[in-house]
């Protein structure tokens, strides 16, 4: 299982591009972003393309809905070349009270939304052709990079049934978050994997992101991820998830305890199936530099 870190907006891109340098200097397989309401996500990549030359550089994840598939596959493009051909790009559905409460769009009928948007958005991203008119999206034309990149490995969001099956059997795989290692077992894992071997397509990738703190306190460092990630209880597809795994909340799925704990508890998701892990480091600052250490150890 490849170990990677899951970043937080950063307070500064000079600030970013420091720790992604340490984070390769320790040995880190991949350094993985969210698109939520600050920075670029890709443009980071981008830049740090330029900077680290050997780690992933994913997203996790690129919201669909105000992104037309032409203007995704370019920016993702560009950012494979400047990246060196490192980039793993993380797409998923946002949530409806983002999409319909924020942005304006509809929400209606979003396994659909997807599965027309895989259809543009993968062949523009080979470099190919498309007319897609579907019901939720229109696509027409191509991409075109002077010297075209392979394209990246592309992973989606996926818990539910028909995301799960479009993530293995269209896709190259899922990128879940607040997912619990139970979970990741017995749904995430034989349902992509059915929906891919069902398509003839390689094994997917499932890269599991959690919370994760070495620490001599554990009672209090799921208390803070209580307060921390309290919003994901709240989400229907997070929540969803947390009733699978019998989780009251996100800190029942925070990986949290001491050293030999938390490493445990991060080779039981390769047991589980988990093909990556990003760490989504919290606590004190000694708490996270001993989590850092930890990881690091596993890579």
């Amino acid at each position: 299982m490849r170990i990677g870190l899951f970043f937080d907006p950063p307070r500064s891109i000079d600030q970013f591009l420091a720790q992604l340098i340490d984070a390769e200097r320790r040995g880190f397989a991949s350094a993985w972003v969210a698109q939520i309401f600050s920075w670029d996500a890709l443009t980071l990549l981008a830049i740090a393309g330029r900077e680290v030359p050997r780690m992933e550089l994913g997203t996790s994840v690129v919201p669909t809905y105000p992104r037309h598939p032409s203007v995704l596959a370019g920016q993702a493009l560009t950012t494979q070349v400047a990246s060196g051909g490192r980039l793993v790009l993380g797409i998923g559905l946002s949530h409806q009270i983002v999409v319909e409460g924020m942005w304006g769009y509809s929400y209606d009928r979003p396994a659909r939304h997807m599965r027309e948007y895989l259809d543009a958005l993968l062949p523009l991203l080979r470099g190919e052709s498309v007319a897609v008119e579907g019901e939720t999206l229109k696509a027409m034309g191509n991409i075109t990079i002077p010297d075209p990149p392979s394209p990246p490995p592309v992973l989606l969001a996926a818990l539910a049934p028909r995301m799960l099956h479009l993530a293995g059997a269209v896709a190259d795989g899922t990128v879940t978050w607040m997912t619990g290692v139970k979970t990741v077992e017995s749904h995430i894992v034989p349902a992509i994997t059915a929906a891919a071997t069902s398509a003839g397509r390689a094994a997917p990738r499932v890269a599991v992101g959690l919370p994760v703190c070495v620490t001599d306190d554990p009672a209090g460092a799921r208390e803070q991820a209580a307060k921390t990630f309290a919003v994901y209880g709240h989400l229907p597809s997070y929540r969803a998830m947390l009733d699978k795994e019998g989780a009251a909340g996100p800190a029942d799925v925070a990986i949290a305890g001491d050293e030999a704990t938390v490493t445990a508890e991060v080779r039981r998701l390769a047991d589980a199936g988990a093909t990556d892990f990003a760490g989504a480091v919290f606590g004190s600052a000694e708490e996270r530099a001993r989590t850092l250490d930890v990881l690091a150890g596993l890579v």
